[in-house]
């Protein structure tokens, strides 16, 4: 029976060199990584893949990823590749837009630098396929692009602080808010950089000061699957689920400047209350600024940008506006790395006079339940009504009766 025999049929290895599968496409990688699953390969159309990019395709264990657009473009030493092929994902580079109008679900065999299709290995596109070596010259290479860029982040900044200025120096604009932040830690969670590990290790800092937690668009679901309260959530709502929203945290959705904002229908469509708050630049900055004008003590940021490599791996202009939030909130900002270095639980006195008093009872319980123990607790108690008996009389008090 041909059914049987090739029931039993021993099935060939997958070859890592040649990996195949049922490709998912999208031009937005953060769309993507939503509906992949193991094994899947990933069509991008990705110019200058950031890091936090790869690092979710890198959790979504796919088989490969398709880049129609140059990972590496040499304007600035981008982390994203490197990541990919560290991971041991092949990556296959400058495919061209045809690529993107593969059907969904298409199955594909990469050969080398060449997509095959797997029923007949016709050819559907070919690129570059890059290894260590080709990422590590490309990355010396876009070391020399640095100076341009820092000239562009510059003119950008000064684009943004002529535009914000009333906002970032004198607050005008902010939007009234509910939740009450005067004098309390906040902690402001992004969807980015080891924004996981962070908030795993700030637990103990969370249960001791229990700050006001935001969450910064797909951050807001960061912060209910690792089991913690959300206060507010901020952005344009591209990224967070019906859960976060729903979940009685306050609602601000970010708008562009002129007051068009993206994800205000859905907002709307859920029912949820919410309030609009135009301005330019990133929602993580917008959920500081306001943290800082309701009168925040400490800000805690966690996954957010610090470094000038950082800020251009994140590939938008905007991104002038975290220098400048940065610069206006100061040392009132911190990294949750910091802070999960630095914190630790305090012992307070009364922990200390519980320990202590733990002590004594067990030791008082041991000693009661042996018969030396009996013997020595009443020789204790003699000597103790002697003690007293002495100081009494010192102070011309009559001693008390004599212990029998």
């Amino acid at each position: 029976m041909p059914f049987v025999r090739n029931l039993f049929r021993k099935q060939p290895a997958c070859d890592p060199d040649r990996p195949s599968g049922a490709v998912k496409i999208d031009a937005r990688t953060k769309n993507l990584v939503k509906r992949l699953n193991p094994g899947d390969i990933a069509v991008i159309d990705h110019c200058d893949l950031d890091r936090v990019a790869a690092e979710s395709l890198v959790e979504a264990k796919v088989a490969a990823v398709l880049n129609a657009a140059p990972s590496v473009s040499g304007r600035y030493p981008n982390l994203g590749p490197g990541i990919i092929i560290d991971a041991g994902i092949p990556l296959i580079d400058d495919l061209g837009p045809d690529v993107m109008r593969l059907r969904e679900g298409t199955h594909v065999i990469i050969v080398d630098d060449t997509i095959l299709h797997v029923k007949d290995e016709s050819m559907i596109a070919q690129g570059t396929r890059h290894s260590r070596e080709s990422i590590d010259t490309l990355m010396e290479s876009a070391n020399e692009g640095l100076a341009i860029q820092m000239e562009a982040f510059a003119a950008n900044t000064m684009e943004y602080m002529r535009k914000e200025a009333d906002l970032l120096l004198n607050g005008i604009g902010m939007p009234q808010i509910k939740t009450d932040m005067r004098g309390r830690h906040v902690l402001v969670v992004v969807r980015g950089y080891n924004y996981k590990e962070d908030l795993q290790a700030l637990r103990s800092y969370v249960r001791e000061y229990k700050p006001i937690i935001i969450g910064v668009d797909g951050g807001a679901d960061a912060v209910l699957g690792a089991g913690m309260h959300l206060d507010m959530v901020v952005g344009d709502m591209d990224s967070v689920t019906d859960k976060a929203l729903r979940s009685g945290a306050e609602i601000i959705v970010h708008a562009y400047r002129d007051g068009h904002a993206p994800g205000l229908g859905r907002v709307e469509e859920l029912g949820v209350e919410h309030t609009v708050f135009p301005a330019a630049g990133t929602s993580e900055d917008i959920a500081m600024l306001i943290a800082d004008e309701a009168g925040a003590e400490l800000i805690v940021a966690v996954g957010t940008h610090a470094t000038l490599l950082e800020f251009l791996d994140k590939g938008r202009s905007g991104m002038s506006s975290t220098f400048l939030t940065r610069l206006k909130l100061g040392g009132k900002l911190i990294d949750a790395k910091g802070v999960s270095r630095l914190n630790r639980p305090r012992i307070r006195n009364w922990h200390l006079a519980l320990l202590v008093a733990a002590g004594f009872f067990a030791l008082f319980a041991a000693l009661a339940s042996t018969p030396a123990g009996q013997t020595f607790l009443g020789l204790s108690g003699v000597a103790w009504d002697d003690l007293l008996n002495f100081f009494r009389s010192l102070v011309g008090l009559a001693p008390n009766s004599p212990s029998v």
